[in-house]
């Protein structure tokens, strides 16, 4: 610490410019300055303000906002401006600034990927009640949920263990996440989130093992420092309800900023009644009754409102709290801590099925979901030998997660929980030379995971133990990584990346060997991984830009895949596989954005991808045998396998036209077919490759006020074109006219208001829904809301 305080003296005298909007005249948040190669950036503040003095020797400054036009400008005529800088709203651009592509800000046409980034004015117009909500905004992500509380993200015919989770840096994967459809994207509180990317496809030169699919990097608000000697106080609070759901939600959020010193503190409470569905639509979507204990003995209760969804409400509530030093203009230590926790919720899909006429489940739930996170953030900024920026992020992760389960009539009730310590460090470095940028890292990872299995007869109180759904384990991986981007000529850009992968798995079985024929008691896996990629962007011109880029992605496998106990469906067992592979898949997709004329731009991708090695479920035997009792039941053993392969192709575009006055028309389609190689060498479709989906939306935007109205939709997805191991889920998909099972295409029209009320309060306002369609998203176990008002208010100061 005295260390810290005697570099804070060695600052050098501060030079303050303020940015606004030249149209309301209000200050630009985090508005980013930059020299002409990127290798000083720095942003503003809730004020609008910013200290320069790094910019010195900067040649040509580039002063550039989301929504804004850029502006050029030498240091010189910068500090000869007495009064603020003014920047005016931008009608279109083919750039802006992003950080997943390389964990460092660079602009979208240095990377050959597709990068999409969620403004943060569509977040506050579409007000979304979860971060799986925030990412359906996109228009190119496709949201499946199981229930209310969750959430589980489809890019590109993936999602679950194929697709990567970043928060501020640090992967939220861990041992435990399954190939199945995942929730715990809810853990990340919205209304902490500043930016939201999305880099559809390969993404593992950077990220490592899971990112095949795509990788969503969420980064949350910082910590500002004040530029003069008084402490600048910033803050949010806000109150929402929702028809749909009854929501009653709660957060505020408040920044305190020194000159040196900095904390953000954050708290958000939500809680949610079932889901009440849409009048229109098909009648298999409907379940009349549910399951109520009473004097210990299971009822079946018949609903008043059959279009309430019962179990599906839930309850939630996230902290988070940053504290910030900078002692001088080349060094930032920030330190955060995140907490999230759910109440219990049921998972409405299981509470679906019948066994001989009666409900099959008495209880279906997963228990409380949590998730703290203690990360140390290190910056440095200086021209060394080495490097131009270099990052060190140390976290901390403790994950838990648990399913109670009991049969209808039953007396014993079953419940598996799990926890996982994930550590990590995560060290990046950027080199800048004249034409040229050098990434190169290096990266560990240890995940420890402890399970238990419990099971207690609700009349007597009695417990024993029962098996756990994994061994006691740890996962760790070990990698390094490399990539550069080089502007071969003043058109051209080249990107090119490597990573080198080793992992290893430690499981002890012991603690099910008693329940279960295992023919081992330990287990040792390691093995590595190799991936890189490259493409090229090329610029015509200004207003177009083309892109493609050849990669390599893996998924090495986790304590879920090999050391897994579950039934994955009735009279069905999945039990652990200690001899697997990862999973490789290579990827080549073609990118081109286009300013048309100056108010209209257009994109489009193409993509094809092919997974080798792909982990799925398949017939397996334990000692012969082919069948065991699994909690009662004799059902068909299963393990998962490299046993197939997989082929994805698929075209994603949209366009955003600006008229006259404010007026705005966009959209967004996304169109992909997948197959995976069955045992018998025939084809099957690809689980996760939704039916054609896509968003449409007209608004207008001017000063105070935001408008827009827009149709969400899905098409249908016959019994035909539906994966095997998904058309006996009667419980989940309606039935056709053959008693067939499909996904029935579906619509919603939408619209939303916004308006900026004073300086201190804002009004958003919605309908959602509006013709009260009964609809069901591909996949999902839990219908979409019916008809839905939302309102809230806002404090900002």
């Amino acid at each position: 610490m005295l260390l810290l305080l005697l570099l804070a003296n060695l600052s050098v005298h501060a030079q303050i410019v303020t940015i606004k909007d030249r149209e309301s005249g209000m200050a630009i948040e985090r508005a980013l300055l930059m020299n002409q190669n990127q290798s000083i950036v720095i942003s503003t503040n809730a004020k609008g303000m910013t200290d320069i003095t790094q910019l010195q020797t900067a040649g040509l400054i580039e002063i550039n906002a989301k929504g804004y036009e850029p502006l050029f400008i030498t240091y010189t005529d910068l500090l000869a401006i007495k009064d603020s800088i003014y920047l005016s709203i931008r009608v279109l651009n083919l750039d802006e600034i992003v950080v997943s592509g390389s964990r460092f800000r660079q602009k979208s046409s240095s990377v050959p990927y597709k990068i999409l980034s969620i403004p943060a004015e569509d977040v506050k117009l579409q007000n979304p009640q979860t971060s799986a909500d925030l990412l359906g905004i996109s228009g190119r992500v496709f949201i499946q949920k199981s229930q209310q509380g969750g959430g589980s993200p489809m890019i590109r015919g993936f999602a679950a263990n194929r697709l990567l989770y970043s928060i501020d840096g640090v992967r939220m994967n861990n041992a435990i996440f399954r190939a199945g459809n995942l929730q715990q994207v809810i853990n990340i509180d919205p209304f902490t989130v500043e930016n939201t990317e999305i880099l559809l496809g390969n993404g593992s030169v950077i990220y490592g093992s899971d990112a095949i699919g795509g990788v969503m990097s969420f980064s949350t608000i910082p910590s500002q420092f004040s530029l003069s000697g008084d402490a600048i106080i910033t803050g949010h609070s806000i109150v929402r309800y929702s028809s749909a759901n009854s929501e009653k939600t709660v957060h505020t959020d408040i920044s305190v900023g020194w000159k040196r010193w900095a904390i953000v503190s954050s708290f958000s409470s939500w809680d949610f009644d079932h889901l009440r569905q849409g009048k229109q639509g098909p009648d298999d979507y409907l379940k009349p009754y549910y399951v109520q204990l009473i004097d210990s003995i299971d009822h079946i209760i018949s609903q008043n409102d059959p279009l309430l969804q019962i179990p599906s409400g839930y309850r939630q509530q996230n902290l988070m709290q940053k504290l910030r030093f900078a002692p001088n203009q080349h060094w930032d230590f920030q330190y955060a801590f995140h907490y999230s926790e759910t109440s219990d919720y049921g998972r409405y899909d299981r509470h679906n099925r019948t066994k001989n006429g009666l409900p099959r489940y008495g209880v279906w739930n997963y228990g409380p979901q949590i998730w703290m996170m203690n990360m140390l953030t290190i910056h440095h900024t200086k021209s060394t030998v080495f490097y131009n920026k270099f990052s060190m992020r140390l976290a901390v992760q403790n994950f838990e997660e648990s399913r109670i389960d009991r049969n209808f009539g039953d007396f014993w009730q079953n419940t598996q929980t799990e926890t996982v310590d994930a550590y990590s460090v995560h060290i990046d470095l950027k080199k800048d030379f004249r034409n040229l940028h050098l990434y190169y890292g290096i990266e560990y990872i240890l995940n420890i995971v402890k399970p238990k299995g419990i099971s207690e007869n609700i009349l007597s109180l009695e417990q024993k133990a029962i098996a756990a759904r994994y061994p006691q384990s740890d996962w760790q991986s070990a990698a390094i990584y490399g990539a550069i981007d080089w502007r071969i000529a003043p058109k051209w850009l080249m990107q090119c990346g490597l990573r080198y992968n080793y992992y290893l798995i430690n499981a002890d079985f012991s603690n099910n060997h008693a329940f279960y024929p295992l023919p081992f008691a330990q287990s040792h896996l390691e093995n590595n991984a190799s991936t890189g990629n490259m493409g090229f962007v090329y610029k015509p011109t200004p207003q177009w830009s083309i892109s493609t880029n050849l990669s390599s992605a893996f998924r090495a496998p986790n304590i879920d895949d090999m050391g897994k106990i579950f039934d994955s469906e009735p009279g069905k067992v999945v039990m652990p596989n200690p001899d697997l592979k990862p999973e490789y898949a290579i990827q080549i997709d073609l990118s081109s954005a286009l300013l048309l004329v100056e108010h209209l731009k257009v994109d489009a991708s193409i993509y094809r991808t092919n997974l080798k090695n792909a982990i799925v479920r398949r017939p397996y035997s334990l000692n012969g045998l082919d069948s065991i009792l699994y909690f009662g039941e004799l059902s068909e053993i299963q393990a998962l396998q490299n046993a197939s392969e997989a082929q994805v192709w698929g075209i994603q575009g949209g366009w955003d036209l600006q008229l006259p006055q404010g007026f705005e028309f966009s959209g967004d389609m996304n169109f992909q077919q997948g197959t995976e190689t069955m045992d018998d060498g025939g084809k099957s479709t690809l689980r996760h490759a939704p039916p054609f989906f896509g968003t449409v939306r007209t608004g207008f935007m001017h000063n105070k006020l935001h408008y827009i109205i827009y149709l969400q939709f899905q098409a249908e997805k016959s019994h035909e074109n539906l994966a095997l191991e998904e058309r006996d889920k009667t419980e989940i998909y309606a039935q056709d006219a053959n008693g067939n099972t499909y996904a029935p295409g579906w619509y919603t029209l939408n619209t939303k208001i916004s308006y900026q009320l004073s300086n201190y309060f804002s009004f958003n306002a919605g309908m959602e829904n509006i013709s009260n369609q009964r609809y069901r998203p591909y996949s999902s176990g839990i219908s979409g809301a019916g008809r839905n008002i939302q309102f809230s208010i806002k404090l900002q100061f």
